[in-house]
């Protein structure tokens, strides 16, 4: 058959011979070659090897969303054994390689198995909650960590994660982040804490009553801290913006109990990624570390924990403080796995796996002698954008082949903590960008105000971290200048909203209904039952109109009205249907909620909103049901409206209302 084919297409015999080798399997003259080994791209690369780096540094940046750790010297689980010559050739080729305008970014080296380290920061007081990773033995693969960033090239694209501090009074919170922000140590008597407060009664009794914010940056060369305060000059947070690839943004919060409510709000409001909780080594997880604790595992927040006075505490108080955290965070509540943080291979695995599993790291640090301080910085330097954190969905950062696109795929939605009034600006107001994008001109709705009512404005001016920009992503906190909106009109807890994306003024409301589960009550819940609710940025009294079981639909009818639960205890679940008191609020379904009145605490999520009609009917069939709303405040505003409505020359008596 092959001689036939041979005489018929008059085909070359050598050529021919070599055809029907390769296609039979038999020859190797134009087999494929193979791909190299990741060893050899790293040790001795050429151009395709380079392009192969480069390509894959690029994706995984950008499944990163601007970083990522990239680990060398294990191969299809076969060791490289890498020798000291050998992870200089690694790092200089990766270096190569990320310097490439397609990647831009740089790389440092965060942790080397072969490396010294038998005397870790911190091994002096360091105890054991867990067992530690064992040491890498001689016939152990030696590996390295390396950190991969993005360098930004506008503030806009800079990353930024945001870490909520609490703990019980005295615990070490803000001269925690005195010493990381400032770069000084303490002087065992708050000296380190003197710059974080911004009232005089906090100076004189050492406690925060505020929600305070400071930031640390990590700069685009190496890593290295930048900080707006050192021993030599004070820069901006403007300054520290230009220069860092990265921020973290800390929120002081107090961890006194009069001031939980402040506390809660800027937990719920502030939407932080991390919450760290501080523990004192010489008191315990006691007070309101326990709450702080609690409503971070009620709004979904990972948490790490930092014990702090390890230089002043004895031995057996601090072993038994880490048997009592470890207690805690292994109980039935929590169901945490407590991973001590004692070396610079820990805080890796730690920070990589601190997300999606259920790790919480635990450092033991000493604000006075700097013992752990050092790995606590290095922690935060690599902590990956929470998966549940808008910034997640942040646009990478612009390159030549690859510039920034717009996000109008998603409805901006601005969420306003702070109002200032700035001379010569206007109103000012600060705040989370939950979704979507703005831009410097987009005209908006700002709304709800005490009537429910949406006002159009413009955006005159972006801020973020007091520096001037043109745009705002998705999970930034930025400040917003408005044109023509006095600071009477705005209030904490309303919105803003992009005027393209709704051609009518939003519609705000009083009512809707939430499953919830109660965390802790001392005795029922009922319907009348008033309690302080948060809800994002959103903070007022309202109360239960009707309770009923978990797996009711979201029928209104009055058979679905009448299966209502009489009351609610400690551990249950129901769908419950909430009226604020005071005025509407711009509630969107999926929205987490914390309720609180006293101890009693409960958290939920919002199933649904009722608009004006449906109010309406719900509150009828309410009250012609067999739970009966509290008359008394429909009394008082039928009366309101009558005074208005009426002549000012003649004054009415004003009758109190009474229960029928």
């Amino acid at each position: 058959m092959a001689d036939k084919l041979k005489a018929k297409y008059a085909v070359d015999t050598s050529l021919f011979d070599a055809l029907v080798e390769q296609a039979s399997g038999t020859g190797n003259e134009l087999a494929v070659t193979e791909p190299r080994a990741l060893k050899q791209r790293l040790l001795t690369p050429d151009d395709a090897d380079m392009l192969f780096l480069t390509d894959t540094l690029a994706r995984r940046l950008t499944e990163g969303h601007g970083e990522v750790v990239f680990e060398a010297g294990v191969d299809n689980g076969t060791s490289m054994d890498l020798s000291d010559d050998d992870i200089k050739t690694v790092t200089a080729t990766l270096t190569a390689a990320a310097d490439r305008p397609l990647v831009n970014a740089f790389v440092q080296l965060l942790y080397d198995s072969g490396a010294d380290d038998t005397q870790p920061e911190g091994k002096k007081h360091a105890r054991t909650i867990v067992e530690k990773t064992k040491p890498v033995s001689n016939g152990a693969a030696r590996t390295v960590s390396y950190l991969v960033r993005r360098r930004p090239q506008r503030i806009e694209d800079m990353l930024e994660v945001r870490v909520a501090v609490v703990g019980n009074v005295d615990a070490g919170k803000s001269t925690m982040l005195g010493v990381l922000t400032q770069g000084a140590l303490d002087d065992g008597r708050g000296l380190a804490r003197l710059a974080l407060f911004k009232h005089k009664h906090e100076v004189d009794t050492g406690r925060t009553s505020s929600v305070g914010m400071e930031i640390l940056g990590f700069n685009k060369v190496d890593g290295a801290a930048v900080r707006h305060t050192d021993i030599h000059r004070k820069v901006g947070w403007d300054a520290v913006c230009q220069r860092s690839s990265k921020i973290v943004t800390f929120l002081d919060l107090a961890g006194h109990e009069k001031y939980l409510k402040t506390t809660v709000y800027g937990m719920a409001g502030s939407a932080p990624d991390y919450v760290m909780l501080m523990v004192a080594a010489n008191a315990g997880v006691v007070g309101m570390a326990k709450e702080h604790l609690g409503l971070a595992l009620a709004l979904g927040i990972p948490v790490f924990v930092v014990v702090t006075k390890i230089d002043m505490c004895p031995p057996h108080v601090l072993d038994a403080t880490l048997k009592q955290l470890s207690r805690i965070l292994r109980s039935s509540g929590c169901r945490k796995l407590p991973v001590a943080v004692s070396d610079r291979k820990s805080v890796v695995m730690a920070a990589s796996r601190f997300v999606g599993q259920r790790v919480c790291p635990v450092f033991q640090v000493s604000n006075v002698t700097g013992e752990g301080v050092g790995l606590l910085q290095t922690f935060l330097n690599i902590l990956p954008l929470a998966s549940c954190s808008a910034a997640s969905l942040m646009p990478k950062s612009p390159t030549p082949a690859s510039p920034i696109a717009s996000e109008d795929e998603a409805p901006l939605r601005y969420d306003i903590n702070e109002i200032f009034a700035v001379p010569y600006v206007g109103t000012v107001v600060s705040g989370n960008l939950s979704s979507g994008s703005v831009r410097v001109g987009d005209m908006v709705w700002l709304g709800p105000d005490y009537n429910g009512n949406f006002v159009a404005t413009q955006v005159r001016g972006i801020h973020r971290k007091r520096a001037e920009v043109e745009c705002g992503y998705q999970g930034q906190s930025v400040s917003l200048a408005l044109r023509k909106i006095s600071r009477s009109q705005v209030r904490k807890g309303m919105v803003l909203l992009r005027k393209d994306d709704h051609e009518v003024p939003p519609t705000a409301t009083c009512t809707f209904e939430a499953e919830v589960v109660v965390l802790y009550h001392s005795t029922t819940i009922t319907s009348r039952y008033q309690a302080m609710l948060h809800c994002g940025p959103v903070r007022q009294t309202a109360q239960v109109l009707c309770i009923r079981p978990a797996d009711t639909d979201e029928s209104t009818d009055q058979t679905a009205l009448d299966k209502q639960r009489n009351a609610l205890r400690t551990g249950d679940r129901a769908r419950v249907l909430f009226q604020f008191i005071r005025h509407p609020e711009y509630i969107t379904l999926g929205s987490r909620l914390v309720f609180r009145e006293g101890r009693t605490k409960g958290v939920g999520k919002v199933v649904r909103v009722l608009s004006a009609s449906e109010e309406r009917n719900v509150m009828k069939q309410v009250k012609n049901g067999t739970m009966v709303v509290d008359q008394r405040i429909d009394a008082v505003q039928a009366e309101t409206i009558q005074l208005k409505t009426s002549d000012p020359a003649e004054p009415k008596a004003r009758k109190v209302p009474t229960l029928s």
